[in-house]
Formats: structure tokens, sequence, C-alpha cells
């Protein structure tokens, strides 16, 4: 594997500066192509169709892994929060709890995760009391959180 980067719920790659960067592989389980009800495009075009609690690749291969999940588990069927940042399903706490596990597990030794979650309805606390990693550190005011892990 020649790139360093894997993110594995890329979407529109909203927050990436380059959505092209030459060392990151862009992964999500969706590809879609669609305007918003305000006219904005949405483009959902991954390098790599995958599942995050099923990852397409050997151990220990990334440098850096971006784990920016769905967070909601209410969306309107055909609503623009929907298309633009999926829903998770209601098996969501074994969902997260294996995409952390796959997620360390194509890190390579002392690699870093990146994980964006965002409180709206499924508070931070629930997910860390599921998983079996502690963050070493990341922002602790508002809705949006950034954490970060080592392996």
């Amino acid at each position: 594997m020649t790139k360093k980067i894997l993110d594995v719920c890329c979407g529109s790659r909203m927050f990436w500066f380059d959505k092209n960067h030459k060392d990151a592989v862009y992964m999500d389980i969706r590809e879609i192509e669609d305007t918003l009800c305000d006219g904005r495009k949405l483009v959902i075009k991954p390098d790599v169709i995958g599942d995050f609690r099923n990852i397409p690749y050997g151990d220990n291969l990334f440098r850096l892994v971006v784990f920016d999940p769905p967070h909601l588990v209410r969306a309107g069927k055909a609503s623009w929060l929907r298309k633009k940042y999926g829903v998770l399903e209601e098996s969501w706490p074994i969902d997260l709890k294996q995409g952390f596990s796959e997620c360390m597990r194509v890190l390579a030794p002392d690699g870093v995760l990146i994980f964006k979650w965002n409180e709206d309805q499924i508070r931070l606390k629930q997910i860390l009391d599921l998983i079996d990693f502690k963050p070493l550190f990341g922002n602790q005011r508002g809705k949006t959180h950034w954490l970060v892990f080592m392996k």
C-alpha cells in the first residue's frame, strides 16, 4: 500500500482542504450525486466502496485513519441530512464498536486515528463507553468533537 491515509467514511470530503490528497484513500459505503433542497450539489464519490465495520485492507497499513461515521439515528427518509451525513442503524452501538476495532486493525503501529463525532443525537460519552480505546486528547466544547487516538 503506497497511500498513508485512510478516510473510512469520507462522504463528500467536507472537512478536507485537499479533497483529492495524493496520500489518501477515500472510502464510503455509498456513492451519490444529487442536488440538495437549497440547490447545492452533493457528491459522494469514494475511491473505494466499503463498510467501516469490515474495512477491505490488511492489518497495520495506514499511518493515519480518519473515522467520521454517521452520527444520526433519526433523519427523514428523503431528508438532506440523511443524504449528506448518512444514518446509523439500530445496531449502532455494535457497529461503532466494530468500526473502531477495524480502524485500529488497519492502523500501523504508532499510527494515529482521528475520530469526529457530533452529539446532536448520541452523546460522545456513550461512544467512549462502548470502545476499548482511550483518546489522547481532543476538544471538549460544543457539539462536534475531534478526538485523537494512537495505536
